[in-house]
């Protein structure tokens, strides 16, 4: 099939090696931030926040993370450019959704006289509520929908990544608490360019199961 988006799909992979020397210029890094401004949520909840990973400062601390567990991301930390956490609230309040719904109003998408009726959408949050009152069942797929709009996002300006479900949640917590409190990331992204001459990957033939095999239409 011929389409951008298909071609975007097809070259994107996941990079095993990144080039130290190459980083993402701040014009591409603009729009891959806006991009993840503007991704889709349930109820339009936006219960996430992105933490972009730049100075060497903050990259120490993303390595440390990896003292305990999945050592196999770690060398990725200070080799790519940047590197975001997909973090996702905890808990999810009526507070939280009155600033949504606030921020409607300023744009023009509901008035005044709509808000409390738009408050009907938070019953979703209300069904979505664990015995210690947190709401991170719900929210975690709505980062993870961040993450896939990031994905294609870095494939049309044709710059690498490597998606990190392998983090230690809970130091990641402690090493960056200020920036996390209330909050809690499972994964992560490093994105930058790979390695010509060392990711194995990057030449590799794409595979993916056959369209009759995902695909069912009725």
């Amino acid at each position: 099939m011929k389409h951008e988006i298909i071609n975007d799909l097809e070259n994107r992979y996941t990079t095993k090696k990144y080039d130290p020397s190459k980083k993402v210029s701040q014009d591409d890094l603009a729009v891959l931030l806006e991009a993840l401004r503007l991704s889709a949520s349930s109820i339009n909840s936006q219960p996430w926040k992105f933490i972009v990973i730049e100075s060497d400062e903050a990259k120490q601390r993303m390595h440390d993370s990896f003292a305990n567990i999945h050592q196999f991301n770690q060398h990725h930390i200070k080799a790519c450019s940047h590197v975001i956490l997909f973090a996702n609230k905890l808990e999810y309040t009526r507070s939280d959704y009155e600033t949504v719904l606030n921020k409607a109003i300023l744009d023009g998408r509901i008035t005044e006289e709509q808000k409390e009726a738009a408050f009907g959408s938070f019953k979703f949050v209300d069904l979505n509520v664990d015995e210690n009152n947190q709401h991170k069942a719900w929210t975690k797929p709505q980062a993870y929908l961040a993450l896939g709009n990031a994905l294609h996002t870095l494939a049309r300006l044709n710059i690498d990544s490597t998606t990190m479900e392998g983090v230690d949640s809970s130091l990641l917590g402690e090493l960056f608490s200020n920036e996390l409190k209330g909050y809690e990331c499972h994964v992560a992204l490093a994105v930058g360019y790979h390695h010509e001459s060392e990711d194995f990957n990057a030449t590799l033939p794409k595979s993916r199961k056959a369209f009759k095999d995902v695909i069912t239409v009725l």
